[in-house]
């Protein structure tokens, strides 16, 4: 045997600790290893003469193995630590019978376990039956367990050397008890003498054994000093005790705490030799660690009194509570027994069924054949666990039924055991019909609202149109009287008033179209910012010169898919608001920005969540009350005097905006202004380049192309007829759908379809579009319409070849659009 092995045998005979029995720290130690490096093996093993011994293991079920398979032997060659991620490949192990045979241990990591010498005598390790690795925290970890296992191994040997010397000082009591070592007690002798003739006593310290100073905390060079000098705020009360044991003799037992040593002492003080010496013996204990114990224990006494009393007048309480309930309560056990109930459960129960219940009785047999399998399937959802709320109809319809609200919870015992549940139940039947009602009400209130609102569109319609036609019908009546009485002079100035009546009355009606959201758009992809300072211009001239207008547009702005158009005009009545909102004068700002909407905001907005352009315009004006906000989108109200606005510019606003997929929000506080932002949704794409398509007169392109025109409205198509037969095309009309298939179906060659969107008869200008593409592949289609549906043009995407013009259309737009289709 080498050196090491011999010191290594002598350490441990000196630990007294191979083949003795388990010892809770220590597999305390190994279960923590096994369970922080998360292996199913750990093992406090030492290695002794060509055997090796587990003082403690998990996960393996023997104390000892041989010691030719030693992973341990290995170990304890490293200086402090060896670990193999995989046994079949170190050399060392990949042989090793418990590698390759049961129970096939493929990883090892072992912590060396070291004398204060540095002698090494085992390992703490963990083993895995599968290749892994250990982290740098499981590492230390395993380090700190192993010295936590030597301090374990140091503190049981110091306690069998404690042992032992206990032991022989008990041999050697009658010799040396007088020196005290031995001893946990206190001990001391004292000389106590008189001062002066006042009978002021004092002491002093003549020899003590160490749990003396320790107990009291004195230090040793006390002693031989008088107390009064060294100690001068003790307290009186142990100089008369001690004086009075010395001058009569008589012994004393007590317990004593003193504020100065912040102890307490059991103390027994008798007299050595005679009065004359004026020598005592104290013989006491620190009993400070027990006095606390029994303060804590005494507080805890009342503070357990406290609580039991408090839970007493609490369950009395939700007794009183659960009694005085004027809705059903019951307790039943496992077996479906009632164990408890209130007394509203009793009478509610003997209302609708005519029985008094009773304790014990299994419920669901008082109910009848068709609810009772209800109840049961209620209960024992109850009893697996389940806290549910229910509701349901009870009762004998010859007495009371009535619609229940059931709440059930199961009772657990402090195992957690299901011993039972409870229901308590509550009689909704007058709540549902006070709800029924109540929709009712709430229904014909809509019902009411929507026909008010009705009318107050209708009202407002007919006002504005009635105006808008006396202008039209007035000055067409003036041009009939001078062309009949051969006037031809000034009929410029008739046919002007009556054109812009007509614009005007468009105008209305695509506002109309943009509150409803049904307006025809003709969204693309628009950079907004070059849009709003495109306008810049034409807003300075409308707003006037007492309004300044400040442009901030978002640097990198995202593009929008809109109608340019609509976004133009709902810009321009902004400004008119704004402008109008500052009387005297001010500040209009016009802002772009990029936004996230996230899922918070975008309750908040209506909107979905993603990503949004915001547009808002803001004035230093007077500002709108919290109600003002909420009317501003209805339609023709106003806060403008008469005749100053028809209340439809904000409505316009918000159609246009929600039909293109957006949002609008209104920000104001009386005398701080105004901010409407408009919402619109991001575009992926990049702005189309501004193309102009404005032409100052027909475009005359006929050149003897065939066209069908497809309108229900006879003068509509007649107006079609004539523009595009002056302008060289031959024009065939249909009057539906059905009329216009016919004229496909024959030979007759068509070189341009155009259709009214809204046909009669039962097929829609789409479904005659589709037909006659199967009729006649590639052929061109224009779809006039004043009020598209998206669905019926292809939810806002028209297939190549087909085009959307809006009524009303200038004749100019009409040509041009024929001109351009049929030039490709």
């Amino acid at each position: 045997m080498d050196v090491r092995g011999a010191q290594r045998l002598a350490a441990l005979a000196c630990y007294e600790v191979l083949d003795t029995p388990r010892e809770p720290s220590f597999d305390e130690l190994a279960e923590l290893a096994a369970k922080l490096c998360d292996t199913p093996i750990a093992v406090v093993n030492l290695i002794g003469d060509e055997r090796q011994f587990f003082k403690a293991e998990t996960g393996l079920g023997v104390r000892e193995t041989p010691y030719d398979s030693s992973f341990c032997a290995k170990a304890i060659l490293e200086d402090e630590f060896l670990l193999v991620p995989d046994t079949t490949q170190d050399s060392r192990f990949d042989r090793n019978p418990l590698v390759v045979g049961e129970p096939h241990i493929r990883f090892y990591a072992g912590a060396v376990l070291k004398t204060a010498e540095g002698v090494p005598i085992g390992t703490l390790c963990v083993l895995d039956y599968r290749p892994r690795d250990l982290t740098a925290l499981q590492l230390e970890t395993l380090r700190v367990l192993s010295r936590q296992v030597m301090a374990q191994l140091d503190l049981r040997r110091a306690d069998r050397e404690r042992e032992r010397q206990y032991a022989a000082a008990q041999e050697s009591e009658a010799r040396y008890r007088t020196l005290f070592e031995s001893i946990e007690s206190g001990f001391c002798l004292a000389e106590v003498v008189q001062h002066n003739s006042a009978g002021l006593v004092d002491y002093r310290i003549t020899d003590a054994n160490p749990a003396f100073y320790r107990q009291t905390g004195f230090p040793e060079a006390i002693r031989g000093h008088w107390l009064r000098q060294a100690v001068p705020d003790l307290e009186e009360h142990w100089y008369e005790t001690y004086g009075r044991v010395a001058r009569t003799g008589d012994p004393i037992r007590f317990e004593q705490g003193s504020d100065v040593l912040g102890r307490w002492f059991d103390v027994y003080a008798f007299r050595v030799g005679s009065a004359d010496d004026g020598r005592i013996a104290i013989l006491f204990n620190d009993i400070s660690a027990r006095r606390r114990a029994e303060d804590a224990l005494r507080s805890l006494n009342e503070r357990l009194e406290q609580e039991v009393a408090s839970r007493t007048a609490q369950l009395q309480l939700s007794q009183d509570i659960i009694e005085a309930s004027v809705d059903p309560i019951c307790a039943f056990d496992t077996d479906y027994r009632l164990i408890a109930f209130n007394q509203a459960h009793s009478d509610d129960f003997y209302r609708i069924y005519g029985h008094r219940v009773q304790i014990g009785e299994v419920f669901p047999n008082l109910f009848s054949d068709d609810q009772a399998p209800i109840i049961r399937r209620f209960m024992a959802r109850a009893l697996a666990g389940e806290s549910y709320t229910v509701s349901q109809e009870f009762g004998d319809p010859d007495l009371a039924k009535s619609c229940w609200e059931v709440s059930y919870s199961p009772l657990r015992d402090p195992a957690g055991t299901v011993i039972g549940a409870f229901h308590y139940a509550r009689d909704i039947s007058v709540r549902l019909r006070a709800d029924a009602e109540l929709a009712e009400t709430q229904e014909a209130l809509r019902q009411a609202q929507k026909m008010e609102a009705v009318g107050q569109l209708t009202g407002g319609l007919a006002h504005d149109f009635n105006n808008l036609l006396t202008g039209m019908m007035g000055n067409l009546e003036l041009l009939q009287l001078r062309v009949a009485r051969g006037r031809h002079d000034d009929l410029d100035r008739f046919v002007n008033a009556a054109q812009g009546a007509g614009r005007r009355a468009a105008s209305l009606t695509q506002r109309l179209l943009a509150f409803s959201r049904r307006q025809t758009l003709d969204p693309k992809p628009t950079d907004v910012n070059k849009l709003i300072f495109g306008l810049e211009e034409m807003l300075q001239r409308t707003v006037g010169a007492t309004t300044d207008i400040e442009i901030v547009g978002a640097v990198g702005l995202w593009t929008a898919e809109i109608d340019a158009g609509q976004l133009e005009n709902a810009i321009l009545n902004l400004c008119i608001n704004g402008r109008d909102a500052m009387p005297d004068g001010g500040k209009l700002t016009i802002e772009t920005a990029n936004k996230w909407i996230d899922d918070r905001t975008s309750r908040e907005r209506d909107l979905p969540p993603g990503q949004y352009i915001s547009l808002c315009v803001t004035d230093t004006g007077t500002g709108m009350s919290a109600e003002t906000i909420e009317r501003a989108f209805e339609p023709f109200f106003t806060t403008k005097p008469i005749g100053q606005g028809t209340g439809l510019g904000l409505s316009m606003i918000y159609g246009f905006a929600r039909q293109s997929g957006g949002q609008v929000r209104i920000y104001s506080e009386i005398g701080e202004g105004t901010t409407v932002c408009i919402y619109l949704p991001r575009h992926h794409g990049d702005a189309l380049l501004d193309i102009d398509t404005q032409t100052s007169a027909l475009v005359d392109g006929g050149n003897g192309q065939t066209i069908l025109v497809v309108d229900d409205e006879a003068t509509i198509r007649h107006l079609i007829d004539e523009v595009l037969d002056d302008l060289g095309y031959t024009v065939i009309g249909a009057g539906d759908g059905a009329a216009g298939i016919k004229v496909l179906q024959s030979g007759a060659r068509i070189d341009l379809l155009i259709t009214d969107v809204g046909l009669p008869n039962g097929m829609n200008g789409r479904q005659v579009a589709d037909e006659a593409r199967r009729l006649r592949p590639g052929l061109q289609v224009l779809f006039i319409t004043g009020f598209a549906e998206n669905a019926a043009v292809g939810n806002g995407h028209l297939e190549p070849g087909m085009e959307l013009l809006t009524k009303p259309f200038t004749l100019e737009a009409l040509s041009s659009k024929v001109a351009a289709m049929l030039a490709r």
